[in-house]
């Protein structure tokens, strides 16, 4: 990311500022080129450690490295401009206290020129993300459905009904309190984040939420219809290219089967063709 397109990025106080004004858009993105796209279209990139599902074809987060993270995060900032870029701090890289927490995001954004990072969890993780905050790294807060923490869920599954709703909110009072700029209500029931969305003083983020949230986070190749592994409930594809590739795949494949790839224009003869109007 060039200083230039750093000072024309959104900024976490920017983000803040959006409670209960125009609908945040938010999507995930893993790649310079894709990040292209959404920078054009959406107010806040996050680089989720869902890339270890999407691209590295994990069975969950949990195994994605700290590594791996920075990598996309460079590649996400290379391709950003307007757009907040926000990189998932991954399973294990925070959990053990705010000290841990404040080495590996602050080598997070250094290496990548991200504008925040992102954690999971409600009051447990409250004080680090107030000892973040307080030394200049903005967070994004998590809660609901945590991923990272499928199993101990045992799946992944709504959170928030009967008596669980009273703790989602406590969570995100306590984040909201702690600092975080805004928080991902992921996968609660949609009477709940409403509620969250109306209590809290900091934009809510759905996804699997309601459509009351201040903004609202797909994961990309989830609405390109490319990952295809499953498609939760709250996914909407807005394209198929998943299968469009498939069918240009399978074109090529046969085209170079039946001698039809490379034709005449693909190739070079020994001496070079007149340029036109030569």
């Amino acid at each position: 990311m060039s200083a230039t397109s750093i000072s024309k990025a959104l900024t976490p106080p920017d983000i803040k500022a959006r409670k209960g004004g125009t609908p945040i858009a938010c999507l995930t993105a893993y790649t310079t080129p894709f990040a292209r796209i959404v920078d054009r279209h959406c107010d806040l990139i996050l680089v989720g450690d869902s890339v270890g599902m999407v691209l590295h074809g994990l069975p969950s987060t949990v195994a994605v490295s700290l590594d791996m993270m920075i990598m996309h995060g460079q590649a996400v900032c290379r391709g950003a401009g307007r757009a907040l870029v926000v990189v998932d701090l991954p399973f294990g890289s925070y959990e053990e206290g705010p000290e841990q927490a404040f080495r590996n995001a602050a080598r997070v954004m250094a290496e990548t020129g991200c504008g925040a990072v992102k954690l999971e969890g409600g009051e447990t993780m409250a004080e680090t993300i107030r000892f973040l905050t307080r030394r200049g790294i903005p967070v994004m807060a998590h809660i609901g459905l945590t991923p990272q923490a499928v199993n101990t869920f045992g799946g992944y599954k709504v959170q928030g009904r009967g008596a669980g709703a009273e703790q989602i909110l406590k969570d995100a009072e306590a984040v909201s309190e702690a600092g975080a700029f805004c928080v991902v209500l992921e996968k609660v029931t949609e009477p709940l984040a409403r509620s969250i969305t109306e209590a809290v003083a900091i934009p809510t983020i759905g996804i699997g939420a309601s459509a009351a949230c201040d903004g609202q986070i797909l994961v990309l190749d989830d609405v390109l219809g490319i990952f295809t592994d499953f498609r939760p409930k709250f996914v909407k594809r807005y394209a198929e290219l998943g299968r469009d590739a498939e069918t240009a795949i399978s074109a090529y494949a046969k085209d170079v089967r039946e001698h039809r790839f490379p034709g005449p224009e693909h190739v070079f003869g020994e001496t070079a063709r007149p340029s036109a109007g030569g």
